[in-house]
């Protein structure tokens, strides 16, 4: 008998990986994922946009616009790409490759560049106009750090939880 041949390319599993791991976002209007990744294709760690850790979902904010910064969730939710960081434990990052399903703000940008983290493979750039997203991709640029945006194929996969 020969090998399966619809099995899942590396790149499927990993944004595979971090578009569910941003399904644990309780943000009600954008939900990242992200999944970082060792050359030798393991998973180092993961993470989501969500608040910081002993912060209640219940009573920090959610809203994206507000008379009072302070009642946005701007200021509170720690996003997918630093918590896939922070959350790593052990070892080392550099060289390792990001797969996010929103293009890195700055602030992660930073954090991905400072973590060693070569190459940033993400599902769409919602917001390509913005400061956050040209001041990343020039700090990308500058550092070596490889963009790829993933490319969908034909799949679709159902998984039943």
């Amino acid at each position: 008998m020969d090998k399966r041949e619809d099995y899942i390319s590396w790149d499927e599993y990993f944004m595979g990986v971090a578009k569910l791991s941003g399904l644990r976002s309780k943000d009600p209007n954008t939900q990242v994922g992200c999944c970082i990744v060792s050359p030798d294709h393991k998973i180092l760690s993961m993470g989501y946009n969500g608040l910081p850790r002993g912060c209640s979902d219940e009573e920090f904010p959610w809203a994206r616009e507000a008379e009072d910064d302070l009642k946005t969730k701007y200021p509170f939710v720690v996003h997918s790409e630093l918590n896939a960081i922070l959350n790593f434990r052990g070892g080392s990052l550099v060289g390792s490759t990001l797969y996010v399903s929103l293009f890195p703000c700055n602030e992660c940008a930073k954090a991905i560049i400072q973590a060693g983290i070569k190459k940033v493979v993400y599902e769409e750039n919602k917001y390509p106009d913005s400061l956050a997203v040209k001041a990343s991709k020039r700090m990308f640029e500058a550092a070596g750090v490889v963009l790829e945006q993933y490319q969908h194929g034909n799949k679709k996969i159902e998984i039943r939880l």
